[in-house]
C-alpha cells in the first residue's frame, strides 16, 4: 500500500477547525455528525474474526477533530443490541469512552440490516447540529438472518430499508459501507447500493490493513478532500525517514496514521530541527492493537520529518490527513448582462473561518486561472490571472453574444480551490436602443376596408407571438437544468487500475456541460472537452460525441455525434485515444 497525502478541494471548507493566521487561536468551523453502525450478529464471528470493523470505528474516532464533531454508536443484529447517542467529543477522554463502549461489543443471534440503518438515521434526526456534517458509516457483511418465529420476511426488511434510506437522501446523509469479507461471503450488492442511493461510497476488506485507505477515502468523499499518492516504505529493523510536509500557516491538525504487522517506533522532528515528544501538548498519540495515530495541533508550517522503525520486511504504511478551512471567494459582480466587446474585471481571495485571509504567506506559491465556459458551445478556455499578493485579478472579455460560466481556480503544491459558479449574459446588442414606435393609424369614422386592418393586426400579433415564443423557448433551453449525478470511474490500461467512484451533482449546471468539466479539467484529459451533455425530457440526458474517442454501450461501439440518450441506469465507456485510459460513465436519477 502507498502513502497518501490528503489535501482539501473544490472550494469548501475541509472538516476540523482552523487557525486564521501562524500562531493564531484555533477556532472551531465545520463538523461531523457521525453514526457508526455494526453488525453485531453472531455471523460476523467469520466475517468479521479479526472484529476488523471494531478497529475501523475506533481509527474513525481518533482521525476525528480534536474537539466539535459528535459521534453515535448502533450495534445491531436483528433488534438494536446495543446503542450510544451523539457524543460531543471535547476531549481525549471522550475518545476514549466511544472506543471502550466498542470494545464492549457483544455478539447475537440474527440479523437485519433494516434496524440498524433505521435506528441511524433516526439517531442523526434527533441529535444532529443544523450547522455539522452528518454521516453514517456502516460495517455489515452484507446479509440478512431472520429470526423464523419472528415471522420477519425480505421483502419487509427491504421494505423499511428502502424508507430508513429515503429519509436519510432527503435529509443530506450519506451512507459509507465497508464490508467485511473474512470468510469470503461478503453480500456487496445491498452494501454498495446503499452508498450508491445515498451519493457516497462501499468498500470492502478482510484485513485491518486496508482501514488507512478506505478511512482516507471515506473522509475525501465526505469532505471534498483530494488524494495525492506518494512512495511507500519496508521495515528494516532501523529508523527510516519520511517528510511530512505541513504546507501552510493555516493547517491546523495533522494526522499520521502508521499500521504495520508488528508494532512499530516513532519520533518526530519539526522543521527547526528539534525533536517533538510523542505524546506532548501539540502531539497527541491515540493506539489500538492494529494502528497508531499522531495528531498534529497547529503544527509549524515547513517540513517536518517522522522516524519510523518496524520489523524488518514489514510493509509499513502511513497515512497523511491536513486538516483546515480555506475558500476561494469571487469579488461581486454587479452586472449580470453584457455584449461582445465588453470586458469584466475578475478579483478573487482566499478566506478563512469566515473571513479574508489576513496573512499573504499563502499566497506566495500561488497561481490562478479564470475558468470561462461558453455555455452555448461548450467550450472552455483558462486564462491567467495575477497573484497581487493577497488576491487574484484579471480581466476576461466577452467575445460571442453567449452566456458564460466564470469560476476562479486557484492552486500550490499541497491543495487547490475553486469558486462558486458566476454565470453572465453577452447577448445584449452592442450599440442597442429603444426600438422606434409605430406611427399610429388614423382611422376615420368611415372605413374602407376595415376587414383589411383586422387581417393585418392579426398577422402582425401572429409574428410578434411567433418570435416571442422563439426567444422564450431559446432561453428556456439556454437555462434548462439537469437531475441526478454522473458515477465516473477511470480505469489506467496499463496498469489496469481502477479509481474508485467519483459522484458529479448535475443540479449545478444550466442549458450543457462537457466531460472534461467533470473530470476538473485535468489537463491530460483534454479530449472529453468535445464529449458534451444538455437536458432531455423524462429526467433524461442527451450525450453528443464530437471527439475522436468512441463511445460504447453494452460493449458495443454506438454513433453518438447525432446524440445517444441517457435514462437512470445507463452505463456507456469511453476508451480515449490520445492517452491509455477508459472512463466509463453511468448516469443515476
Amino acid at each position: 500500500m502507498a502513502f497518501w497525502l490528503l489535501i482539501g478541494s473544490v472550494g469548501t471548507p475541509i472538516y476540523g477547525v482552523a487557525a486564521a493566521a501562524k500562531g493564531s487561536q484555533a477556532q472551531q468551523t465545520s463538523f461531523i455528525d457521525a453514526v457508526l453502525v455494526v453488525d453485531v450478529s453472531n455471523s460476523m464471528k467469520t466475517s468479521d474474526a479479526n472484529k476488523v470493523g471494531n478497529e475501523a470505528m475506533k481509527m474513525f474516532i481518533d482521525m476525528l477533530s480534536a474537539q466539535g464533531d459528535k459521534v453515535g454508536i448502533v450495534a445491531y443484529t436483528d433488534k438494536v443490541q446495543r446503542e450510544k447517542a451523539l457524543l460531543k467529543i471535547q476531549s481525549p477522554a471522550d475518545k476514549q469512552d466511544l472506543k471502550d463502549f466498542i470494545d464492549g461489543l457483544d455478539r447475537g443471534p440474527y440479523t437485519d440490516i433494516a434496524v440498524g440503518v433505521r435506528e441511524a438515521v433516526k439517531v442523526l434526526q434527533n441529535g444532529s447540529d443544523p450547522g455539522h456534517e452528518p454521516m453514517i458509516v456502516l460495517l455489515a457483511d452484507g446479509n440478512n438472518d431472520f429470526n423464523k418465529s419472528s415471522g420477519r420476511t425480505q421483502s419487509e426488511s427491504d421494505k423499511e430499508l428502502g424508507e430508513a434510506v429515503a429519509e436519510a437522501k432527503a435529509a443530506g446523509i450519506p451512507i459509507y459501507t465497508i464490508g467485511l469479507n473474512a470468510d469470503g461471503k461478503l453480500n456487496k450488492a445491498p452494501l454498495e447500493d446503499l452508498a450508491k442511493q445515498t451519493d457516497a461510497k462501499s468498500f470492502s476488506t478482510s484485513s485491518a490493513k486496508d482501514l488507512p485507505q478506505i478511512l482516507s477515502e471515506i473522509f475525501a468523499s465526505h469532505l471534498k478532500l483530494k488524494i495525492v499518492p506518494i512512495q511507500s516504505m519496508t521495515g528494516n529493523g532501523n529508523f527510516q525517514e519520511v517528510t511530512v510536509n505541513v504546507p501552510n500557516a493555516n493547517v491546523l491538525e495533522a494526522n499520521i496514521s502508521i499500521m504495520s504487522a508488528n508494532p512499530v517506533t516513532a519520533e518526530l522532528v519539526n522543521p527547526s530541527g528539534d525533536k517533538v515528544a510523542i505524546p506532548s501538548d501539540k502531539v497527541i498519540l491515540s493506539k489500538s492493537k492494529s494502528y497508531s495515530l499522531i495528531k498534529l495541533l497547529t503544527p509549524a508550517e515547513g517540513d517536518w520529518k517522522l522516524r519510523v522503525k518496524g520489523a524488518a520486511k514489514d510493509k509499513i504504511d502511513i497515512n497523511l490527513v491536513f486538516n483546515y478551512d480555506l475558500e476561494l471567494e469571487m469579488d461581486p459582480i454587479a452586472a449580470k448582462s453584457y455584449k461582445p466587446g465588453d470586458d469584466v474585471k475578475i478579483g478573487a481571495y482566499l478566506t478563512s473561518n469566515g473571513q479574508k485571509l489576513p496573512n499573504d504567506e499563502l499566497y506566495k506559491n500561488m497561481s490562478a486561472v479564470l475558468i470561462a465556459t461558453d455555455i452555448d458551445s461548450g467550450k472552455t478556455e483558462e486564462i491567467k490571472l495575477n497573484n497581487t499578493g493577497d488576491k487574484f485579478e484579471g480581466t476576461f472579455s466577452f467575445s460571442e453574444a453567449h452566456e458564460y460560466e466564470l469560476k476562479v481556480r486557484a492552486e500550490e503544491k499541497s491543495f487547490y480551490r475553486e469558486s462558486a459558479p458566476v454565470t453572465l449574459s453577452a447577448k445584449g446588442k452592442a450599440g442597442a436602443t429603444a426600438p422606434a414606435q409605430p406611427t399610429p393609424i388614423t382611422v376615420e369614422e368611415e372605413k374602407p376596408f376595415p376587414w383589411l386592418i383586422v387581417v393585418i393586426s392579426a398577422i402582425g400579433l401572429a409574428v410578434v407571438a411567433a418570435a416571442v415564443y422563439f426567444v422564450a423557448s431559446a432561453l428556456k433551453k439556454a437555462n434548462r437544468g439537469f437531475v441526478g449525478q454522473i458515477v465516473i470511474e477511470i480505469r489506467d490500461e496499463n496498469t489496469n487500475e481502477k479509481s474508485f467512484p467519483q459522484y458529479k451533482k448535475l443540479t449545478s449546471f444550466k442549458g450543457k456541460f462537457n466531460l472534461h468539466q467533470l473530470l476538473q479539467l485535468a489537463p491530460e484529459l483534454k479530449e472529453t472537452e468535445k464529449i458534451v451533455f444538455t437536458p432531455a425530457k423524462g429526467d433524461r440526458i442527451m450525450l453528443r460525441n464530437g471527439s475522436a474517442a468512441s463511445i460504447e454501450k453494452s460493449g458495443r461501439a454506438v454513433d453518438a455525434s447525432a446524440g445517444l440518450e441517457l435514462k437512470s441506469g445507463d452505463r456507456v465507456t469511453l476508451p480515449l485515444q490520445h492517452i491509455d485510459k477508459t472512463i466509463f460513465i453511468e448516469y443515476l436519477v
